[in-house]
């Protein structure tokens, strides 16, 4: 694969990682603000499935594309921007995986209190509380890894 289609590619991945991302975490984020667990049930359960469908990928292609794009360029892996990059990377993922469990065990929660007509239990809004500050780091540190991907500092 050439290396402007493959750029596209990591481009475009980044695109859907980051924007699905944060857009879920936004209706997610309001959803629950709502009280309303009719409105939880069905964020939760489309946060869910727009993870599973859109940002999964997105990830795994992301440092595939970044690492096949680092050797196609000849950049070395220790250059501080590409480790930099990689550092903030697992950061976010490292954010990111109890965030997809959390997620799952919220909109099963959600799902269950919708159908009973009752009330979110305490453990959900434990749940939503972490779910919430694991956000700030992962998607701080996307921004430095687009910021590093942009202008490579050397």
């Amino acid at each position: 694969m050439d290396y402007l289609t493959l750029k596209w590619l990591h481009i475009l991945s980044a695109t859907f990682m980051f924007g699905t991302g944060f857009g879920t975490a936004f209706y997610m984020f309001f959803a629950n603000r709502s009280g309303n667990v009719q409105a939880i049930a069905v964020v939760t359960r489309w946060v869910a499935r727009a993870d599973w469908w859109f940002t999964t990928p997105a990830v795994i292609v992301q440092p595939l594309s970044g690492l096949w794009m680092i050797r196609q360029a000849g950049w070395p892996l220790d250059a501080p921007w590409i480790a930099g990059s990689l550092a903030l990377y697992a950061l976010a993922g490292a954010c990111w995986l109890p965030v997809v469990w959390l997620q799952l065990r919220m909109r099963d929660m959600a799902a269950l209190a919708a159908r009973d007509g009752t009330a979110l239990p305490a453990r959900y809004w434990r749940y939503e509380r972490i779910w919430t500050v694991l956000g700030f780091p992962a998607f701080g540190g996307l921004l430095v890894v687009y910021w590093l991907m942009v202008h490579k500092p050397m």
